[in-house]
């Protein structure tokens, strides 16, 4: 078989098993091209003069196995390959961790622009950091900025603490804490960045197998969702500089958001690249 073959083949057989994709590809074919390459050692531009050379045993051994473990396990194909791709970046990841896939970045691309003026960013809080993934990729996009970056999870910041290793130049600008939300300190910053956890308990226990190997505290939040939010909210005007500003991330859920805090006139974000749910609000929005 060649490596064309075997994306056909793999992209079948998740149809018929029924997996559920949205840990960085939405559909079985893009599933399958992302395993079978990541197995054969292939780039995403491959020509197809590498993808129909036929395969020698050993190769077409060691895509079987990952297809048959993709369907065996439900588990995620970021966590089969140990890798996820988050505004143009390469990370680590495994089940410590929640997979990286916030509408965030594309923001981060686009240094934040119109949102935010880069230039007036001095120091930047992500929350709920997990992997690191937003807080080196906001790094490595406001270059003059330095990231606080925070987790409840030791075994969330020890995944960040790899990823930071891809960047050491960074080293000097990013710190990963462990902490509840926010640091001790009293550290004001110019920008907060959070995409916490806002999945309904209910909810978050009902969700197809893939999800259920992420770590759960990466994604519930209580009853309706927005327990952390909450906190976050109420204490981030005092964490934020005079003309300070947040951006939230809380997919689906920006309608109950904007239910419960109405006075707070959140801008909802149109995204081009699709996803929903991200919201910008202002210091000065906050104390209304």
């Amino acid at each position: 078989m060649t490596a064309r073959e075997l994306v056909l083949d793999a992209e079948a057989r998740f149809v018929a098993a029924k997996l559920v994709f949205g840990h960085g590809t939405d559909n079985a074919r893009d599933e399958a091209v992302f395993l079978i390459f990541h197995t054969l050692d292939l780039p995403f531009d491959a020509s197809d003069e590498m993808l129909d050379q036929p395969l020698d045993r050993a190769a077409r051994a060691a895509a079987e196995t990952i297809v048959a473990e993709r369907i065996r396990s439900r588990r995620p194909a970021a966590y089969l390959t140990g890798r996820m791709w988050f505004a143009g970046h390469e990370f680590h990841v495994d089940d410590r961790v929640l997979v990286p896939r916030s509408p965030i970045a594309e923001l981060i691309n686009a240094a934040f622009d119109p949102w935010i003026n880069a230039k007036l960013i001095h120091r930047v809080l992500e929350i709920g950091t997990g992997s690191g993934c937003i807080a080196l990729a906001t790094a490595l996009a406001l270059p003059h900025a330095k990231v606080d970056a925070t987790d409840i999870s030791s075994e969330a910041l020890a995944v960040a603490a790899l990823n930071l290793e891809r960047f050491p130049h960074l080293s000097s600008r990013v710190r990963f804490i462990e902490a509840d939300l926010f640091p001790p300190s009293h550290t004001q910053y110019d920008f907060i960045v959070t995409n916490p956890p806002y999945v309904p308990g209910k909810i978050a226990a009902a969700l197809p197998p893939e999800y259920q190997h992420e770590p759960a505290v990466a994604l519930a939040a209580g009853s309706d969702g927005l327990m952390l939010v909450r906190r976050i909210l109420q204490d981030a005007p005092d964490r934020l500089t005079d003309n300070g500003v947040i951006i939230i991330d809380v997919g689906e859920m920006a309608d109950a958001l904007d239910r419960e805090f109405h006075a707070v006139s959140f801008t909802w974000i149109d995204l081009e690249f699709g996803g929903e749910g991200i919201g910008i609000a202002y210091k000065r929005d906050l104390l209304r």
